[in-house]
């Protein structure tokens, strides 16, 4: 059997075959292409600069190329089927070469038109540091998580075009995805922690946090597995954020990076109460005016406490600048406190126990039961006035 020309080849009515029109249908879409990306494409972009933000531009951008060789791809696709009379096969691999890449352009563009979007976000929420940090750290998770959503989705359908049936992968991505969930589960587990941390915004890079297990320091960074801190030997501590979410977190430095210096004190029964708060109010006022530590519009504030075992208990209560500084007010406050005291004469007693005897039993009596072979000498006094250990 003799096969021929049109039919070998894949050609219909010859009087069809006209390379000349194909090539002049080719070359008519590169100038379109061209007059679109020079001069179309500009005054597009003009007409974005009216609106209210620069998202459109942004868009505008990131579809430019796609769109281009769009129009190439569909110049070229036209020039083969408009001037050729393909039948058959050839047909069908024309029509399904120009669908893949039309896919292809079409996957790219959205794919770009995610990342800008993303990133324009980004930049727009820069106006506030909480807002700011989080959105820093969030953004780029989801953007990788859009774009890769668009190629996985995109690579399905041109499989589909391919004709390859996807129910099958669909369903042994299903089961590859939990096969490889539950044996990442402690990385998931971190990652959804780490979502929580970075959400709540209790944290951030340098605040100085206190746990409930007795890690302290200061945060170095907060990732989507783990929460960094360099505690105060200077050593790196790596706490995942499954267990830093499950702790009690003290943070010094929210809401705000002042701290509060809590002093207690205490002094003699003998002592005169008035004078020992007066005494305390001038050293409180002395150290918030000259001390760098302290915070001058906060004041300081003066009370009594409770009767102690040995002392009339009294506590001080100014604020420090932050953490740093209420180490050295602590110790202005200390050293003025006690200098003070001295020069009024007002005691600070030790904690001291007086001793009381049965009134038919003289202490020698018990001296000598307890040390039968020495002769003890008469005390002087049978018990202790209370101030026992000077100041």
């Amino acid at each position: 059997m003799m096969y021929s020309y049109e039919a070998r080849f894949g050609l219909g009515d010859p009087q069809w075959l006209d390379p000349s029109i194909a090539a002049g249908i080719f070359l008519l879409s590169l100038i379109l292409a061209l007059v679109f990306h020079k001069l179309l494409f500009p005054l597009i972009l003009r007409f974005t600069r009216w609106t209210p933000t620069d998202l459109g531009s942004r868009l505008v951008r990131a579809t430019r190329r796609p769109l281009t060789l769009g129009i190439v791809v569909l110049g070229a696709y036209l020039a083969l089927t408009l001037p050729l009379d393909l039948v058959g096969g050839l047909q069908r691999a024309v029509d399904t070469v120009a669908g893949l890449l039309g896919l292809l352009l079409g996957i790219v563009g959205m794919a770009s038109a995610i990342s800008n979007t993303v990133g324009w976000y980004l930049e727009k929420a820069t106006g506030s540091a909480t807002e700011s940090n989080l959105i820093t750290r969030l953004a780029p998770l989801f953007r990788r998580i859009g774009v890769a959503l668009v190629y996985v989705v995109g690579g399905l359908l041109m499989l589909s075009q391919l004709g390859v049936d996807v129910t099958p992968l669909i369903a042994g991505l299903g089961l590859g995805g939990l096969a490889v969930a539950l044996a990442i589960q402690p990385t998931l587990a971190n990652l959804f922690a780490g979502t929580y941390v970075m959400t709540e915004g209790v944290i951030s890079t340098g605040d100085y946090i206190e746990m409930e297990g007795g890690v302290t320091g200061y945060v170095v960074d907060v990732g989507w597995r783990s929460v960094r801190i360099r505690n105060w030997q200077n050593n790196l501590v790596v706490v995942p954020n499954s267990r830093f979410a499950e702790t009690i977190v003290t943070n010094t430095q929210v809401p705000t990076p002042q701290v509060n210096v809590y002093l207690t004190c205490g002094v003699s029964y003998d002592s005169d109460l008035y004078q020992v708060e007066r005494v305390c109010q001038e050293v409180m006022r002395e150290v918030v005016d000259t001390s760098p530590h302290a915070i001058k519009e906060y004041g300081g504030y003066f009370g009594f406490d409770k009767f102690g075992d040995s002392n009339v208990e009294f506590w001080l209560f100014v604020q420090a600048k932050d953490r740093g500084a209420s180490f050295g007010l602590r110790t202005e406050l200390i050293q003025k406190l006690h200098c003070r005291l001295n020069e009024e004469g007002i005691v600070i007693n030790y904690p001291v126990r007086t001793l009381q005897f049965p009134d038919d039993q003289a202490p020698q009596d018990l001296l000598g039961r307890l040390l039968p072979s020495q002769e003890p000498s008469p005390p002087t006094t049978t018990g202790d006035t209370g101030q026992g250990g000077g100041r």
